[in-house]
């Protein structure tokens, strides 16, 4: 068989010398056929050793019996059906190299995403206790996006995973980029809606805020992480490299280093893309589409009115309203900072959100206003009542005693 320094000889002295054929043969002493062979091969010849015969041949029928029927069937439960004794390792490469030839491949491809197209949502619940206030600590959960085409990444830190709370985080970091993907992927939150009856279905406040914003939310199906992989990759992201090492003073804290730490991971090269995500940032958000004129409703929004102890409801915790609103009926707004209750416009409560468990919190100024009422109360002066008493005559109780004796004393 010609070597590799022969066949590069040969076409040496063909190209460069201009040498015949006939020329080449004598100098090097082969034949013409091999001369002919060389200048027509463009690659330089392989030495392929004869395949020789493997000691799984002999149980190979059986192996391809079994596949045939059980495709996933493991290859030690494999071995012990066909008694192999001998190794292990020759064997399991025969079953993984048969196996495809039963089972259907599951391919990974490589999706491509257009700008403005998409962003993949998760909930990333981080492994580190966060302050909460009132001596409580808790792992609340954070809110990612990453956008398709530009993998541009936002985060942050929200009081629970309801669906007031979560659709209000979707509005504040929609509003930090200034423009809304045409669609949003989700998994089957509880928030966002189920897979029933093989169709996806949206929760009434998801197709509301997905009306207002004029967008599209897919619903990956059951079991198919692949289908939002860019933010699965993301929360891996988060936990490595923004977390260790950091202490946090609570919630607020939390939300601020790591608004801090998105900056720097967006200016950082993305493996895939071959460039950092802000490069791509300016197209990707110019085709998005731009934010409805009216603020889609998130928070926890509702009327009551207001009891004599002067105190509304939020999730779990109780806030104080100025007494003067008693008996009115009052609009009570909650997003993820702060909680306000309006009468006919007028606001008459606002207190930060808490993020701690069954709590009271109470304004100086509504107790106070509180206290002055029941003051001025109990000082008003009570006017008599005016109530005519009927006089019995005193003879009535002579009778009745036997008393009445005419006058004469025995």
């Amino acid at each position: 068989m010609l070597n590799v320094e022969d066949w590069a000889e040969i076409r040496r002295l063909h190209r460069a010398e201009g040498m015949a054929i006939r020329a080449i043969a004598r100098r090097l002493r082969i034949s013409k056929n091999t001369v002919k062979r060389a200048l027509a091969s463009h690659e330089p010849p392989k030495y392929q050793r004869p395949p020789k015969g493997s000691i799984v041949d002999a149980v190979e029928p059986q192996i391809r019996v079994l596949l045939a029927e059980f495709p996933d069937m493991p290859a030690t439960v494999i071995m012990e059906r066909v008694g192999w004794q001998r190794g292990k390792t020759v064997f399991c490469e025969r079953v993984a190299q048969l196996r495809p030839q039963y089972k259907p491949a599951d391919p990974v491809s490589r999706t491509m995403y257009e700008p403005g197209e998409l962003a993949q949502c998760d909930l990333w619940f981080p492994p580190v206790d966060v302050p909460l206030g009132a001596g409580q600590v808790g792992r609340p959960p954070v809110l990612v996006m990453v956008s398709g085409y530009s993998r541009v990444m936002t985060a942050r830190m929200l009081p629970s995973r309801q669906s007031p709370d979560l659709l209000a985080g979707h509005w504040a970091l929609l509003s930090g980029w200034g423009r809304v993907p045409r669609a949003l992927v989700w998994d089957n939150e509880s928030a966002i809606g189920q897979w029933r009856g093989g169709r996806p279905q949206l929760t009434e406040p998801m197709n509301a805020f997905r009306g207002t914003l004029g967008i599209k939310v897919i619903q990956c199906r059951p079991g198919d992480p692949e289908a939002k992989g860019l933010v699965e990759r993301a929360n891996g992201y988060l936990e490595t490299s923004f977390l260790p090492g950091r202490v946090f003073a609570g919630p607020a804290d939390f939300n601020g280093q790591l608004a801090d730490w998105l900056v720097r991971a967006n200016h950082r090269r993305h493996r895939r893309l071959e460039c950092r995500p802000v490069d791509r940032w300016e197209t990707d958000r110019a085709a998005m589409l731009v934010l409805p004129p009216v603020d889609p409703v998130t928070g926890w929004r509702s009327s009551t009115r207001l009891p004599r102890d002067h105190y509304v409801r939020v999730d779990s915790n109780d806030y104080s309203v100025h007494p003067s609103a008693i008996g009115h009926r009052v609009e009570v707004l909650a997003g993820l900072d702060q909680v306000v209750v309006t009468l006919a416009g007028t606001e008459v409560a606002r207190h930060p959100r808490c993020w701690a468990d069954h709590q009271t919190l109470t304004d100086p100024a509504h107790a106070a206003a509180a206290a002055e009422m029941r003051r001025a109360r109990h000082l008003t002066a009570v006017r008599p009542v005016e109530t005519t008493v009927e006089q019995r005559s005193l003879a009535d109780y002579d009778r009745m005693f036997d008393l009445d004796l005419g006058g004469e004393i025995a």
